[in-house]
């Protein structure tokens, strides 16, 4: 049995095609305007990679913010579920997962079989996402994925009060201007955003293993920052890309339900 997760969010999409219990491939891009078009793009990449088509899958499960505009995808359901059960398929003690996505955050809770039964999510303002960490690595004149690596030589990060994107680049602005190092600034930034994810995470309750997901989690001075704040180690899914656990987690619903077809039929 051959499935896909197809997870399209605001920044990027991702694929993962799976066959029985082990990864056959995946993808990662940048979004194209659309969504139905990130999706087409990026499962089509990932069942190359597994020299397949689409004609090869037995069903396909999408998530995101886009899900509910696939129009290949057999059913859809929602990032923080998918999140959930990606990460406790890497790691079974996981119960809490910490994802940060281009424009949300969530912190989920998972019971033993990888079924969310909580979950808190940002409001709409972008701080203490990915879409935040692109404007500060603007600011500073770095790309993205220079900004952890940057962030952890700082030696004493730079307090970064605001919460509102806007006004955050403008503090980094000035404090550019008045000669601060660019390294303590990065440092700063990692730490404003572990100190906002941790309120969220009190508010649902941190138990078991917590693991974080997204595209944010590759970023090694939030990381550093956030296990600082929280006063623990989060678990590091090094056997799976981070930034692809929401189509892992798609692509195990689609196996769940296409193994729930067969049954049916079999009944």
């Amino acid at each position: 049995m051959i499935v896909a997760g197809c997870d399209v969010g605001s920044l990027s999409g991702e694929a993962v095609v799976l066959q029985d219990d082990s990864i056959l491939a995946y993808e990662i891009m940048r979004v194209r305007p659309r969504p139905e078009l990130t999706a087409e793009e990026v499962t089509a990449r990932a069942l190359a990679k597994a020299k397949l088509s689409f004609e090869d899958l037995s069903y396909c499960v999408s998530t995101g913010y886009g899900r509910e505009k696939i129009p290949f995808s057999n059913s859809s359901i929602s990032e923080i579920s998918c999140h959930g059960r990606g990460a406790h398929w890497v790691n079974p003690n996981v119960r809490t997962v910490i994802d940060i996505g281009g424009q949300d955050c969530k912190v989920i809770r998972v019971d033993k079989l990888g079924y969310m039964v909580d979950f808190v999510m940002n409001d709409k303002c972008a701080a203490g996402t990915g879409r935040f960490l692109e404007g500060m690595a603007k600011v500073l004149g770095v790309e993205l994925e220079a900004l952890g690596p940057l962030g952890l030589a700082g030696a004493s990060p730079t307090g970064i009060t605001k919460t509102c994107t806007v006004l955050a680049q403008f503090d980094v602005m000035c404090l550019l201007n008045d000669g601060e190092d660019r390294a303590d600034i990065a440092a700063g930034i990692g730490r404003a955003m572990a100190e906002r994810i941790t309120k969220m995470a009190k508010r649902v309750g941190v138990q078991g293993e917590v693991a974080m997901t997204g595209g944010v989690a590759k970023n090694a001075a939030v990381v550093s920052s956030l296990q600082d704040v929280l006063g623990l180690e989060l678990y590091q899914l090094e056997s799976v890309d981070p930034q692809i656990v929401g189509a892992l987690g798609a692509a195990l619903f689609a196996r769940e339900r296409c193994e729930r077809q067969e049954r049916r039929k079999a009944s």
